[in-house]
């Protein structure tokens, strides 16, 4: 590998080789025993079955060795078997894999929330709570802000997702597939427009950040009050909602109207953070510090934990027992997070982020002048997006999206879509990844969409 993580050694070749048609029949046979014993409300992007992966690939189970442009949704950045996250679960599962902090804490825990505590945007003092999944976290954020305040009313945004929980479907905005038919939601939820440049442009509206901001504290202050909202939560880089990057200088007015009417001001980094970005945490892009920061994928290198991690007057307001849960901090999940930020931390994957999108976009842009399917590319880092649109209109094309996205699974490339209107590619590879491995991924997209757009 070049540029950031010269280090990485690879356990798998590191290359696009097809034995079967997608699916392989292990592949085949493997969907008709799932149909037979998982739930039909479990989805899955691709119908390909995993068996092995390393570094910038993923091998199922027929032997097809496909270049993985997803990390399972921004969580592999390290890779999906990196050998130190490996060796500290091993580790770890071979003195205890359980006790549960709650009852008989043990170091790891302390020690994960000494690192992010550390990491995490700000000097302040600060404290961490562990949990095990993003929409935990984002509801724990949202308990303490309203304990902390005395509030009751939460503001996110269009184009949000949060998770699926009850009070997370309440803050995500997309109805299918994620909130029908599961209502009724969580109350005193109130959603704002976002920023989003490319059809604040296409709407005739200002696209700049603080006049987009301006739109949202306007509706905030009509709609419910300043004194009322316990708390603003925001992604910093919109996820499932269509990797929207808001126009700088809309994050910054936020948090600012935030801290002037004693507003706990939540970054949910839970797909940003960890070096996908290029930064450690995308909000350090334009300097905002928020009061609580919700974390997990990227976070432990594919074993289940999250956190929330903020002020220390904010956490400590809560009564003892009011936070935890029974596999919340779990310990092996912990020496995995320990092991992953080490790996983070010597090859450099903030800088090796930066790369990737420096080494991608160029080509991304040429693209998008070349075809006017494209609407749209946009990202920071190594989260990417292109915006696919009917020819000569910003109408989202859904369609021509999941054709590209089946193109490309076929020629042993896995993407993933996304989007409130079902038309974006967004690209998430593994911060590890080669460069030869991941031009030759952007070629595939590249032929993909092409072809797709003829």
């Amino acid at each position: 590998m070049t540029t950031a993580a010269t280090s990485v050694s690879y356990r798998l070749p590191q290359v696009r080789s097809l034995v079967t048609p997608l699916p392989g029949p292990e592949s085949v046979r493997l969907a008709e025993r799932r149909r037979a014993a998982v739930a039909a409300g479990v989805g899955s992007s691709v119908p390909v079955y995993a068996m092995d992966a390393d570094g910038g690939v993923i091998v199922d189970v027929d032997g097809n060795s496909l270049i993985d442009l997803g990390s399972g949704i921004a969580v592999t950045s390290v890779g999906a078997s990196d050998p130190r996250v490996a060796e500290a679960v091993a580790a770890q599962a071979a003195h205890f894999t359980h006790t549960c902090f709650m009852v008989t804490p043990y170091e790891g825990y302390v020690t994960v929330a000494e690192r992010l505590n550390a990491l995490t945007p700000g000097d302040h003092a600060k404290r961490t709570v562990l949990f095990n999944s993003g929409a935990e976290a984002v509801e724990n954020a949202v308990k303490v802000a309203r304990l902390a305040t005395g509030r009751d009313a939460v503001v996110a945004f269009d184009h949000a997702y949060h998770g699926r929980t009850n009070l997370t479907m309440a803050l995500t905005a997309k109805t299918m597939p994620y909130k029908k038919d599961f209502g009724p939601f969580a109350p005193e939820v109130y959603r704002m427009p976002m920023s989003y440049p490319y059809r604040d442009a296409a709407a005739g509206l200002e696209a700049d950040g603080a006049a987009a901001a301006r739109r949202a504290i306007d509706q905030i202050e009509k709609q419910i009050g300043g004194d009322a909202v316990a708390a603003v939560i925001l992604e910093p880089i919109q996820g499932e909602g269509g990797f929207i990057v808001p126009a700088p200088g809309f994050l910054p007015a936020l948090a600012a109207w935030a801290k002037d009417n004693g507003v706990v001001f939540i970054a949910d980094e839970v797909q940003t953070g960890f070096a996908r970005t290029g930064a450690w945490f995308a909000c350090e892009d334009e300097g905002v510090v928020p009061d609580i920061v919700t974390l997990a994928k990227g976070i432990a290198g594919g074993m289940p934990l999250s956190a929330i991690t903020g002020r220390a007057d904010l956490l400590d307001a809560v009564h003892p027992g009011g936070l935890g849960g029974t596999y919340g901090g779990n310990p092996v999940a912990c020496a995995a997070a320990l092991a992953a930020l080490d790996t983070m931390t010597e090859l450099d994957l903030p800088a090796r982020a930066r790369a990737i999108g420096d080494r991608a976009l160029p080509r991304l842009r040429a693209l998008a002048a070349e075809l006017d399917v494209i609407g749209d590319v946009r990202g920071r880092g190594a989260m990417l997006a292109i915006e696919l649109v009917r020819p000569g209109t910003v109408e989202p094309d859904p369609e021509l999206t999941k054709d590209i996205a089946a193109r490309a699974l076929a020629a042993g490339v896995v993407i993933l879509t996304c989007g409130t209107y079902g038309n974006v590619i967004r690209l998430l590879p593994p911060l590890v990844i080669g460069d030869e491995l991941l031009d030759d991924a952007l070629t595939v997209l590249e032929t993909a969409i092409r072809e797709a757009a003829a």
